[in-house]
């Protein structure tokens, strides 16, 4: 699967916790449209089918959001040479 940029999900967070904020599901059909549009993107690029999933999904994959993250480690790790090579 592919992994959504943390910025990225970022700004979707901000975009669609605002729209709910408004009260996008009552307002125009265009800004309906907009908050659809979004939640169909958070599902997408956290590999869920719920918006209350994807959020929480999200969430999780954002920097500092596991008290023992490891990914950068992980990275560095990969791109060590191996000795004797």
């Amino acid at each position: 699967m592919l992994m959504a940029h943390p910025a990225v999900l970022k700004d979707l967070i901000a975009q669609y916790e605002a729209l709910t904020l408004l009260g996008a599901e009552e307002s125009t059909p265009q800004v309906r449209q907009r908050l659809a549009d979004i939640s169909y993107t958070l599902c997408v690029a956290t590999g869920t089918k719920d918006v209350d999933m994807a959020l929480i999904a999200a969430r999780h994959r954002l920097s500092g959001a596991r008290p023992e993250d490891d990914s950068l480690l992980q990275v560095a790790a990969s791109a060590e040479p191996v000795a004797g090579v």
